[in-house]
């Protein structure tokens, strides 16, 4: 039986410090655990020249395929428009995340991730790398999970938020398989059809995420710490709050901001290795916002855990060595961002 992506983020318990929100209805003032020692410089790029603006595809545009790939090798990061998700679907799925988020903090915490678990609701993964928190909650939902979780939370009235996030995490696997295809026809690969059947039938992962306004918190705290994403690509969609930004070598942050109808798009650390890093998995943030409360929803896409994953073979001498999913991710949940370098043959 293949190995999930439940079963592999499982196989990493942490302890609850790292796994319990702040109750941030309770919190007039930014808490020691949530100030950053060195300041946060969350300034982006004012006079953003056009080379440094997170690029825009049409998805029904007939070169598309050179612009996705384009997107790719120059910034691992794109916006996806005309992409056929209704936007009705959208704003079904944003508005259960945000009936989820505004429960009380007690309610929230009887769906708590157990150390051991992957879905449910807690803080980011990453926290453990961290002295300081977050100032971020989220919601963890792979394949079914989000019935239990959704009993628990809502005993005689679950069914619509689970009904609204299977069809959202229907339409965003759709949206991911056909993204990857013109990835892939992008790098002209000529062995991918492992690639794509493991991961059209992995059950991949949604992860909801709620910035609550953050007072008092200019320039000491941070709403997601920089990272890059540990699978083949991530579909997010953000509501009309900006606060999500990439890292650009000699431009340093740069605002991705909300466009009304868009999808974003990033290469994960999966698909650099699959590129033979032609392909950068991009750095990326989330800062906090003082005055208006910030909601995401980021569909993760990647092969089941026991798949292979390695540079393609017609892209030259391999610059990565093979790994399992589960290895690598394994490789990442104790090293994080050295995960990518312990991979290279030379």
């Amino acid at each position: 039986m293949a190995t999930t992506l439940s079963e592999v983020y499982g196989d990493t318990p942490l302890q609850l410090k790292h796994i319990v929100p702040l109750d941030f209805d309770s919190i007039r003032h930014l808490p020691d655990s949530h100030v950053w020692t060195e300041p946060v410089d969350l300034s982006s790029k004012k006079n953003v020249h056009e080379s440094d603006i997170v690029p825009i595809v049409d998805m029904t545009a007939p070169n598309v395929v050179e612009l996705v790939g384009n997107a790719c090798r120059k910034w691992g990061m794109f916006q996806v428009t005309n992409h056929g998700v209704p936007s009705g679907l959208l704003g079904d799925a944003e508005s259960h995340a945000r009936r989820l988020f505004a429960l009380p903090a007690e309610q929230k915490l009887k769906a708590l991730r157990s150390p051991g678990g992957a879905t449910g609701y807690g803080l980011a993964r990453i926290s453990p790398f961290f002295s300081k928190l977050m100032w971020h909650e989220g919601f963890t939902i792979m394949g079914a999970s989000a019935v239990d979780h959704a009993k628990l939370l809502w005993p005689h009235d679950y069914e619509a938020f689970c009904n609204a996030m299977d069809n959202y995490q229907k339409e965003m696997k759709s949206l991911a398989y056909k993204i990857l295809v013109l990835i892939l026809e992008s790098l002209k690969a000529k062995d991918e059809e492992t690639l794509i059947s493991s991961t059209v039938s992995s059950e991949g992962a949604l992860q909801l995420n709620s910035y609550p306004c953050c007072p008092n918190g200019h320039n000491q705290a941070i709403g997601l710490v920089p990272h890059t994403d540990s699978l083949l690509l991530t579909i997010l969609h953000q509501n009309d709050t900006e606060g999500l930004q990439v890292f650009r070598e000699n431009a340093g942050w740069i605002t991705a901001p909300p466009v009304s109808g868009a999808l974003v798009v990033n290469i994960g650390d999966l698909l650099h290795i699959v590129s033979n890093g032609q392909f950068p998995t991009v750095y990326h943030r989330v800062v906090p916002n003082e005055t208006r409360h910030r909601f995401s929803m980021a569909f993760f896409c990647g092969p089941q855990g026991d798949s292979l994953v390695a540079p393609m073979s017609n892209l030259g001498s391999p610059r990565y060595r093979s790994v399992t999913v589960k290895e690598y991710l394994s490789i990442k949940n104790k090293h994080l961002e050295k995960a990518i370098p312990l991979l290279k043959t030379a």
